[in-house]
């Protein structure tokens, strides 16, 4: 039952009411006459201290607080892909288009359209056994997505009533019933869910597939999983933004879950206004076809902040309950935790670290904790994955603040962004040496499927890369003279394998996305120009003749070369350096002669 109080304090977004008696932790208020959407984020007998989630100017002392008896939840059915919402699930488009570019006070819109019709095909027949998780009907969403209407978490089984025929149904008209053990219930199109209460699933798999992101330096180097959880931290300027977006287009997801947690409103409206243009590369279509954007503005109310990651991941779980493979990108969450930092200073609870909350590492890892790669409820033999890939921001590029710390320990991929490289224009700013990803033992065998020597040239190109540092130390000391061509040679290899492969632009047509077959042979055939190098300087052949061979204008240009064509090329490629090799092992061997 709902309860009614009336409000005795009001302090910015942050209100106290009495006569609460009744009411739980994160529930749902509607705060005044205007009907502000607040929630209770903490109980002390009958008084309550809830956090508005909109501006509290001209709310007053003895005003109405009335309890919905429910927590913040979110709408989950068809039409969530293609949307953009904020931080509470309130469709912006439609604000939009009623009241103008700004949400106004009291304003909630459903999250989902409600006289749309739906073509609903059934699946279940009549009489059947229906399990929590099982599927009733299918919808197709978009031509990208066939939304599963399945069983909700609710109703753990139950027998089917009734099935609506095959036809146009809105979210409003019943589809079917079902009998439980209690009850008869009534089934729609949709059903909510909390947002801070994971939903179930049958077993957690092994993350042992790699999401594939088409940026080498990611597959090669740094993959993360299917399921898993990776972190991005950078200073200003390092190109979190970019990589994100880059990652949300290209990775091997079916869906894609963009939160914009506090980023500054140009940043989103950017991304608000590009991403409808922007086109599927595997299936030729928009974009939104799959994609979901969870848009939180620095200058929106730190509630929904706060509340905007549990609702992204929310509908990442819905997704992956149908099977898809679903990929969640956050930024930032540095942001989402200064939002924690100031709610926690309202509620005047003691400061750790930095001022944030003493929670703040636990709270974060209730988000990371809901990734992973699962076997769903039902019957139906069905796996998903949501995989939870959060930008960090910290102040002035320093990695031992508490939100990036926390964030290391509780995910296993870390892609070290440096403003060095990001100066030098080399992107992904992804520092090589810094950088890690604990699955990569997990996935050799995967990787064995795409080049049996995937991992030796891995370990070479690694190898290679921290000789080239050793070297530059020691330069440093005494000077790049006493480098012989073998040295020389060490640092061409370096620079070829930096130029022409860690550099990748986002902004190419071919190069901004490189399957993964394209990124093990462009390895290989610098990491095989280096081993023929090395042979060669081992004859007395001047380095200056090796680098002024032909194939390495082939080498540079390899990133550009369409997928479908990079077959062919990379044949010509090698049999050229193969070539002009010979003919240099061989002019040296006539002129000793």
């Amino acid at each position: 039952m709902s309860s009614v109080g009336t409000i005795s304090r009001v302090a910015g977004p942050f209100l106290i009411a009495r006569g609460m008696g009744g009411s739980r932790m994160y529930e749902l208020v509607k705060v005044g006459e205007v009907g502000l959407i607040g929630e209770i984020v903490r109980l002390d007998g009958e008084r309550a201290a809830i956090q508005a989630y909109e501006e509290t100017v001209g709310i007053k002392p003895g005003e109405k607080v009335v309890g919905t008896g429910k927590p913040l939840s979110v709408e989950l059915g068809p039409g969530l892909i293609g949307q953009i919402y904020d931080g509470i699930q309130r469709p912006l488009s439609v604000i939009q288009d009623m009241i103008g570019p700004r949400i106004r006070r009291g304003v909630t819109p459903p999250a989902l359209d409600r006289k749309k019709k739906w073509v609903f095909h059934p699946e279940a027949k009549k009489k059947a056994k229906l399990l929590s998780g099982d599927t009733i009907g299918i919808v197709q969403e978009t031509p990208l997505v066939k939304h599963l209407i399945l069983v909700p978490p609710s109703i753990r089984d139950g027998t089917i009533e009734s099935i609506a025929p095959e036809g146009e149904y809105s979210l409003t008209d019943p589809i079917a019933e079902i009998r439980t053990v209690n009850s008869l219930e009534k089934l729609y199109l949709t059903h909510t869910w909390p947002v801070r209460q994971p939903r179930p699933y049958k077993t957690m798999l092994p993350t042992d597939v790699p999401l594939l992101t088409g940026q080498r330096i990611i597959d090669a180097f740094f993959p993360p999983a299917k399921g898993g959880t990776a972190t991005i931290p950078g200073g200003f300027g390092a190109g979190k933004t970019v990589m994100l977006q880059s990652l949300a287009q290209w990775a091997d997801a079916d869906i894609v879950i963009l939160v914009g947690c506090g980023e500054r409103g140009n940043e989103m409206a950017d991304v608000i206004e590009k991403f409808p243009r922007l086109k599927d590369h595997r299936s030729g279509r928009l974009l939104m076809d799959r994609t979901t954007i969870v848009a939180n503005t620095s200058d929106m109310p730190i509630a929904a902040r706060e509340a905007s990651i549990y609702t992204a991941i929310t509908l990442a779980e819905y997704y992956r309950d149908m099977g898809y493979d679903v990929a969640v990108m956050a930024d930032s969450t540095s942001r989402w935790a200064e939002a924690l930092r100031e709610i926690s200073g309202r509620l005047e609870e003691m400061p750790g670290e930095e001022g944030y909350p003493a929670y703040l590492a636990s709270r974060l890892a209730e988000f990371y904790a809901r990734a992973g790669r699962v076997t769903t409820q039902g019957r139906e033999k069905r796996q998903g994955s949501v995989t939870a890939i959060g930008a960090v921001s910290p102040p002035g590029g320093d990695f031992s603040e508490p939100v990036t710390g926390h964030t290391l320990r509780l995910t296993r991929v870390f892609w070290a962004l440096d403003f060095a490289l990001a100066h030098r224009r080399h992107f992904p700013a992804i520092n090589w040496f810094m950088s890690y990803s604990e699955y990569m033992r997990s996935f050799e065998s995967w990787y064995e499927n795409v080049g049996t020597d995937w991992p030796r040239l891995r370990e070479e190109a690694m190898s290679l890369l921290k000789e080239e540092e050793e070297l530059k130390e020691v330069v440093s000391l005494v000077g790049a003279e006493i480098l012989g061509d073998k040295q020389r040679c060490v640092f061409e290899a370096a620079k070829m394998l930096k130029e022409y492969f860690l550099l990748q632009n986002a902004f190419h047509p071919v190069d901004m996305f490189c399957p993964i077959n394209k990124t093990y042979h462009m390895l290989r055939l610098i990491l095989e120009f280096y081993e023929k190098a090395k042979q060669a300087v081992g004859l007395n052949i001047p380095l200056t003749q090796v680098l002024s061979l032909g194939v390495r204008e082939d080498l540079a240009r390899m990133k550009i070369v369409r997928s479908e064509e990079f077959e062919k090329a990379s044949k010509e490629i090698t049999r050229k350096m193969n070539e002009q090799f010979q003919q240099l092992t061989r002019a040296a061997e006539g002129e000793s002669i």
